[in-house]
């Protein structure tokens, strides 16, 4: 615990109070001094010190000095013996605490167990619980070893009652079927699956492969599957998603032998929570199939039909003199032969005249015909057998009775499914819906032999299915027993009504939408009149009518000095400490914050010892961080073989494990910085995506056309200094405004964001209006800045603003904002709370969707604030330059990927979800692991004092912690957990050995 204290920490909370200083009466000397600290840490802590070295030398100090004793003496001062003993007892009489007897043990175990326990399975977090709950009792806490005892005791117990509970709901008959999962009998054959017990669970944990036919099929299959079993509905209704996820983990990873072992109601638990979770999973799969393989259909027609016409097409060139030379040939001679006045007309005759017509039907409705015609032979040949059989197997529901047509139209669309048809029954009702209009209606509605209009039955499916899919994307239409495609109207908070105040205090908006409405408009209102004022004196912009350029040119900004001293920094660290191997900088950042200490079996038991596990979980993060692999790692000096680290990987590394290290060596990281060597912290952070190749025989992987080739995109949010704050991995149609709001809101750490820089892609008119509501700046570099528009914030004043004319456009619609407040906070409060990701509120928001009034109303707030900001941005030359400099840490980020990163050609190679998110965020731990041993690196050698006179503004601001010229990410892997960087800095949270 040696590490430097603020003064106002210190008068807070270790000045002595009157009432304590009567009891340093007769005490003198090391026992004076002794006893203050011990009472002053009791007081901070609910606990004694387990020694002098958790006491920081400037408490000692500064109570040495309201003591009246030379601080030095505390050296004197026994820490085990009677006279501790003694001094305890006499401040534990005075704050009312006992000490923890076994009858205090049983009970806390018990209320942990109850209250705690079945909603929160992090043991450490129990322990926080632990340690509140003595303090509220007046107990004292009792020691690390009997503490962590309490705490996996309270687990225990609350897990076989909650084990019990859900087993008790299963019906005796419905028992046999989860079991048979697990049953070493190969006879056993489950629900018509053809195989085995093991066989359908793999089948079951097995990850759906790429869009095509067979996957819509096999994800179906195990769909029916899951069903057969037949657990009751409700199971898990009062069970915390956090523990249902926890037992669904557990049952993943561990295989039908491990399963065997348990007692029979918690395998049952297990058993049945893999069981729902899947069931739920794999509709979501089979959502998301439906939506890729209509998608696919398409475009795959549109394509064929484009090639073909390409190959065809000559365009004819001069169509006018063409049109002309036709007029004044035909009007000279009228009652000529059109073969003896007009073909000579034209240069190239009949065969330019072909061209002509062939050049109309490729660009006319022909195309789209010939499109429609050919989606719908590959839909009948190839995809229907699959979408109909969804239809079987998925619930479809909409709670708007605008789109009842197109649950109609699947209705009617299943009830002939088998039925050998060309048109439907004459006397059967048809629904009709917005997916039949325009070029489709020719092809849907055709006359038959007798003359009578009839409804051709496969181009309707085809309709049917694209109305279904672009409802589906918006939300408008959801699916029974779904989880991301589930009722939309459960990803708003339950509890909104009954705490409306708390959830407006919590996003810091005013109850009233007139007083909301006030403040956006009067800042909209005085940025707008700032820009117009001081415009004419601002030599970067300026706006005027400049024709399809648009209204506003900026003038780029000027080259920043170069930095002086930075390489010769660089260098003097290498000289230093030499070349670090990355394995080091990562076995060092483990070791100085502790963020292995409390990571456990996701099993719920592990017989590894600490420093096996340490070593073992160190190796295996540097394989995925580095794309190398666990096999090539397990050929280093370090006596770990591949069996080892694969085991700890299933056992022990999940992506929560790793997201939660990498947030502890941020956090670490802030902690440790000097404000001297570093500056002031910042609250904002930058936001931006980078692509990985990856497998393609999956969901998630996707062609990108700005990167050229398939994969994934990693979205990552990076503040100032360089430490990567959050990471998420999004296909590469995923919207990047979600990503960039879930990392703000949801990154974890210690730091506090209220700003977001990023780039074009990362902003949207949706993406101002919900960073409104969410109480943080949206700081985008806008592409096109030049065709911004300004809007209005009031109409009826056409000579407001008179140097902005050019750019203003309509008002804002205030109205319309007032009317959906409360809406918009509901959504707002969905995202803060986490009841719903920031995809699935902007599904709702999707241009298909246009006609919700919320959506209307979002719109709205985000053109003000987009005015706003944009007014600010064109007038700031230091925000210009923030925000630039900013993205431009988060571009030297995505940089430091393909250097750590570096097996395998840096495409990710697997095909599971789980995989490429781990290896994502082992990453993200290597390379904050990189900046935090950096960081006091660099503190290092600017404490001397030659080296911090060195230093001019210009190299502080350039100064980053993300730099790699002495570090070997390459090479055998050899890891020494006794060998250590040799560092004079005070920040060490360890628990390892000492460095040499």
């Amino acid at each position: 615990m040696d590490r430097s204290v603020e003064l106002d920490e210190l008068v807070e909370h270790w000045t002595l109070l009157d009432d304590e200083r009567v009891l340093l009466a007769g005490k003198g000397g090391a026992g004076r001094l002794g006893f203050a600290l011990l009472l002053k840490f009791y007081t901070r802590h609910g606990r004694f010190p387990r020694g002098r070295g958790e006491v920081p030398d400037a408490v000692v100090r500064f109570v040495a000095d309201q003591v009246k004793v030379p601080a030095s003496e505390l050296g004197l001062y026994e820490w085990s013996g009677r006279t501790v003993e003694r001094h305890r007892a006499q401040i534990r009489s005075h704050l009312g605490f006992r000490e923890c007897s076994v009858e205090d043990s049983d009970k806390v175990t018990a209320w942990l167990a109850a209250e705690v326990c079945e909603a929160e399975r992090d043991p450490a977090r129990v322990r926080e619980q632990l340690l509140s709950r003595c303090r509220v009792e007046r107990i004292e806490p009792p020691t690390q070893g009997r503490m962590d005892r309490i705490v996996r005791s309270a687990l225990h117990q609350a897990e076989t009652a909650m084990s019990c509970r859900i087993a008790g709901r299963i019906p005796a008959a419905g028992v046999k079927r989860p079991e048979a999962l697990v049953d070493v009998d190969p006879d056993d054959a489950i629900g018509g699956s053809g195989g085995t017990g093991e066989d359908v669970l793999a089948l079951v944990k097995s990850v759906p492969g790429n869009v095509s036919l067979e996957s819509m099929l096999t994800e179906i299959r195990k769909l029916r599957v899951v069903r057969a079993i037949g657990l009751p509905a409700g199971l898990f209704a009062d069970v915390a998603p956090k523990v249902l996820a926890g037992w669904r983990t557990r049952a993943a990873v561990e295989s039908p032998s491990h399963l065997r072992t348990h007692p029979p109601d918690l395998r049952l638990t297990l058993l049945a929570a893999l069981l729902h979770s899947r069931q739920r999973e794999i509709t979501d799969t089979l959502v998301d199939l439906l939506i890729s393989t209509v998608h696919r259909i398409g475009a795959r027609a549109d394509r064929r039909v484009t090639q073909e016409l390409v190959n065809a097409f000559k365009k004819v060139t001069g169509k006018e003199n063409i049109l002309f030379s036709i007029a004044a040939a035909a009007l000279d001679a009228p009652d000529e032969p059109v073969r003896d006045v007009v073909f000579p007309a034209v240069n190239g005759g009949e065969q330019t005249l072909r061209e002509l017509v062939h050049e109309y039907k490729t660009k006319g409705p022909v195309y789209r015909r010939t499109v429609q015609t050919t989606l719908k032979a590959s839909y009948t040949n190839h995809y229907r057998r699959g979408l109909i059989e969804l239809l079987e197997v998925l619930e479809f529901r909409s709670n708007n009775t605008t789109h009842r047509p197109v649950l109609d139209a699947l209705e009617l669309v299943a009830r002939h499914a088998d039925a050998r048809l060309t048109y439907y029954p004459a006397g059967e009702h048809v629904p009709t819906h917005r997916g039949l209009v325009g070029d489709w209606e020719a092809l849907v509605y055709r006359a038959d032999e007798r003359g009578r209009q009839r409804v051709v039955r496969a181009t309707y499916e085809i309709c049917a299915f694209q109305a279904l899919r672009e409802r589906l994307r918006c939300k408008e239409i959801w699916v029974e027993g779904a989880d991301r495609w589930r009722n939309p109207d459960q990803d708003l908070p339950a509890d909104f009504e009954e705490r409306r105040t708390e959830h407006y205090a919590a996003l810091r908006k005013p109850l009233d939408p007139t007083v909301f409405v006030d403040q956006l408009r009067d800042e909209l209102q005085t940025e707008l009149a700032a820009l117009d004022e001081q415009l004419p004196d601002l030599d970067w912009v300026a706006i005027g009518d400049r024709g399809k350029q648009g209204p506003i040119k900026l003038t780029p900004l000027d080259t920043a000095p170069e930095p002086r001293n930075l390489r010769a920094l660089k260098s003097e660290i290498r000289t230093r400490w030499g070349t670090v191997p990355l394995i080091d900088m990562l076995k060092e950042a483990v070791l100085r914050t502790g963020c292995l200490d409390h990571v456990t079996s996701t099993a719920g038991r592990g017989d590894l010892s600490r420093e096996v596990l340490a070593e073992r979980l160190l190796l295996v993060v540097y394989a995925y961080g580095t794309n190398t692999g666990i096999r090539a790692v397990s050929g280093g000096e370090h006596g770990h073989s591949e069996d080892d680290l694969r085991y700890v990987r299933r056992r022990y590394l999940s992506p929560e494990v790793a997201r939660a290290m990498a947030v502890q060596i941020a956090d670490a990281t802030f902690a440790a910085r000097r404000g001297a060597v570093w500056g002031a912290g910042s609250s904002a952070v930058a936001s931006d995506s980078t692509h990985f190749g990856a497998l393609d025989q999956n969901l998630f992987t996707e062609w990108h056309s700005r990167y050229g080739g398939r994969g994934v995109l990693i979205y990552w949010h990076v503040e100032r200094k360089s430490m990567a704050i959050h990471s998420q991995v999004i296909n590469c149609s995923a919207s990047e405004v979600a990503a960039m709001i879930e990392g703000a809101m949801r990154h974890g750490t210690a730091m506090e964001v209220d700003g977001n820089y990023t780039d074009s892609h990362g902003q949207s008119e949706i993406g101002f209006g919900l960073t409104r509501l969410l109480g943080f700046d949206l700081l985008p570099r806008i592409k096109r800045i030049n065709h911004a528009k300004l809007y209005r914030p009031a109409a009826g004043q056409p000579d407001a603003y008179p140097n902005l004319t050019a750019a203003l456009t309509r008002p804002i619609r205030w109205d319309v904002i007032g009317e959906q407040y409360d809406q918009m906070v509901r959504y707002a409060t969905a995202i803060r709370s986490g009841t719903a990701s920031t995809e699935a509120i902007l599904r709702r928001f999707a241009k298909a969707n246009a006609i919700h009034p919320t959506y209307q109303a979002m719109i709205e707030t985000g053109r003000a604030q987009k005015t706003l900001f944009v007014a600010r941005y064109l007038r700031d030359r230091d925000l210009q330059r923030e925000i630039n400099e900013g993205l431009n840490v988060v571009e030297a980020w995505n940089r430091g990927n393909s250097v750590i990163f570096y097996g395998k050609g840096g495409d990710i190679a697997s095909n599971r979800r789980d995989e490429q998110e781990l290896s994502v965020l082992c990453l993200r731990v290597l390379q904050a692991a990189l900046v935090y041993v950096n960081t006091l690196l660099v503190q290092d050698v600017l404490g001397d004092p030659g080296w911090a006179e060195k230093m001019t503004d210009v190299d502080h601001r350039g100064l980053s912690p993300l730099f790699w010229t002495h570090v070997a990410p390459y090479g055998e892997v050899r890891l020494n957990m006794r060998r250590r960087l040799a560092l004079r800095t005070e920040h060490r949270i360890e628990s390892g050995p000492a460095p040499a």
